[in-house]
Formats: structure tokens, C-alpha cells, sequence
């Protein structure tokens, strides 16, 4: 049997936030970058909640880990900004 996998947009959805690749691209570039000593799940912008599934995910390696992990890299890098010349 296979492992079921989730897409960014349905962690969106999980977590309560809006899911559309455009809402996902503004969330990532308002909260990025991280600090690299800062887990992921230990940023300011998460409820209790959303902080605890995303701890417990990675540290179960369950269902959502995967993703979770594309989350966690996508926050770690400097958005781009503008055009360039």
C-alpha cells in the first residue's frame, strides 16, 4: 500500500489558510527568510495549533512531513522581489 501524499496547497487548507497559488506565493514571500536557527514550526505567524501539526509532522515523519518539508525550504530562501533589468 502506498503512503498517501499532500500537495502545498491541501497543507494550506490543513493549516486554515487561504490555498490558491497566489496566497501561497504572498505568504511565502511575507514571511521569508527565516533564520536558520529558527524550527520551522517555532515562527512567530503560527497559531498553537498550526505550530503543533507542523512539529508533530516532521518529528512523526508522518503523512504531511514531505510537504511540510517543501514548506519549511521555500521559508528558508530569500524571496524575489521586482523585476529585474
Amino acid at each position: 500500500m502506498q503512503a498517501p501524499t499532500h500537495s502545498l496547497p491541501s497543507l494550506f487548507k490543513q493549516l486554515g489558510l487561504p490555498s490558491e497559488p497566489a496566497d501561497i506565493e504572498k505568504f511565502v514571500s511575507s514571511h521569508s527568510p527565516l533564520k536558520p536557527e529558527l524550527k520551522l514550526h517555532e515562527a512567530f505567524f503560527w497559531t498553537p495549533a498550526q505550530a503543533a501539526f507542523l512539529r508533530d509532522e516532521i518529528n512523526e515523519d508522518a503523512d504531511w512531513a514531505e510537504v511540510v518539508d517543501q514548506l519549511n525550504l521555500m521559508l528558508r530562501t530569500k524571496p524575489v522581489t521586482g523585476k529585474q533589468n
